[in-house]
């Protein structure tokens, strides 16, 4: 990221200690969340975190007050629901006026002044964000439009040189996916800011975007072994047929989002080529529960054999990163690959580390 000249978003302690860890310069971060710790804020204005997204009002005296102990002015945004509700699933759609994240367009202006009541914020700009996996530009431009008449209100009281718009821009998780590719996502929203911002006859504002999957996901796939197969007899609108069920050596302790979102993915045998013809075929995780599904429908040879090894495309998003120890699975290790050469960047977990920090076992790690 840093490398690409990227910004770094932040929405917990830990992710913020990965960042400092990374080298990443501090005044290059973002912190997110809807309830950061007072401890988090702390250690955020101390080690020079360059915005803090303020979630809700109860923020606004904790980053002040943190930032008076520091001895300095800790810029802020205040995070805005627009209420423009995306096209995506439930769970990911984060701009409805009943979710938790944000606040109002009605209650911002109150909450702005609040902010701007106090000596050590400084106000920056707005910030939306309307949901992940979107595909098309409609639901960016009206939350444009509707953020821009209040970031002109705002702008009347006192000059704000910022606005971010968030993301959730699609990928294609499946090779009969069509996401909107990101020149047509910013040409759009660029047309809409400055239309909108000449209609109020502001200036346009620095516009800020937080990519995330569509810079990261379809960098990724996951790799799984073959442990069994089996065919299930199943009912088809009256008709019998065989559905066969491939078990692999992971699921949804590597890949919570079939489980959580419903989320659907592509695979491939990936270890060798087969003649055979291709099969409907579901890849199931190895869990104790009987929603734990991989790949709910997609087409392998017919050979398809314990051993062998499956790709699924397009993890590099909230895959490795909602990962746990369900069961008591050790999460994978992760590897890259550039110019032909492999290298771990996070090793893969051993039964060792899962018992380390258990204190009913030879004392565990203190």
């Amino acid at each position: 990221m840093v490398d690409a000249g990227l910004y770094v978003d932040v929405a917990s302690g830990g992710e913020l200690a990965v960042a400092l860890a990374a080298g990443i310069n501090p005044a290059l971060n973002g912190f997110h969340g809807n309830n950061k710790s007072i401890a988090e804020i702390e250690r955020a204005v101390a080690v020079g975190v360059g915005t803090i997204v303020v979630d809700s009002d109860w923020e606004i005296d904790r980053v002040a007050d943190a930032a008076r102990s520091a001895g300095r002015i800790q810029r802020v945004r205040l995070r805005v629901n627009s209420g423009v509700h995306a096209n995506t699933h439930d769970f990911l759609a984060t701009a409805h006026e009943d979710q938790k994240f944000g606040i109002t367009i009605a209650d911002a202006p109150d909450i702005v002044a609040e902010i701007r009541s106090h000596e050590t914020l400084s106000f920056v700009g707005l910030h939306c964000h309307i949901g992940s996996q979107i595909y098309g530009t409609s639901g960016f431009a009206e939350s444009a439009s509707r953020l821009i008449e209040l970031h002109a209100a705002l702008n009347a009281i006192a000059p704000i040189t910022e606005l971010n718009l968030g993301g959730g821009f699609g990928i294609a998780y499946k090779p009969g996916d069509a996401p909107t590719d990101i020149e047509t996502i910013a040409d759009e929203i660029a047309s809409v800011v400055a239309r909108e911002c000449s209609a109020r006859n502001i200036p346009v504002p620095v516009v800020a975007f937080e990519p995330g999957r569509a810079v990261i996901g379809t960098s990724t796939f996951t790799l799984y072994s073959v442990g069994t197969t089996k065919e299930v007899e199943i009912d088809v609108e009256g008709a019998s047929a065989t559905r066969l069920y491939v078990s692999v050596d992971g699921g949804m302790s590597d890949n919570a989002r079939p489980a959580l979102y419903g989320a659907d993915y592509h695979v491939r045998l990936a270890n060798r080529v087969s003649t055979e013809p291709s099969q409907l075929v579901r890849v199931a995780g190895k869990h104790c529960e009987s929603g734990d599904i991989v790949v709910n429908a997609d087409y392998l040879p017919a050979d398809v054999e314990p051993g062998d090894l499956l790709a699924v495309a397009a993890t590099g998003a909230y895959c490795w990163s909602l990962s746990s120890n369900y069961n008591y699975l050790a999460r994978p290790a992760v590897v890259a690959v550039s110019q032909s050469e492999a290298r771990v960047i996070v090793r893969g977990e051993t039964e060792a580390d899962l018992l380390a920090r258990d204190a009913g076992i030879n004392g565990g790690n203190k």
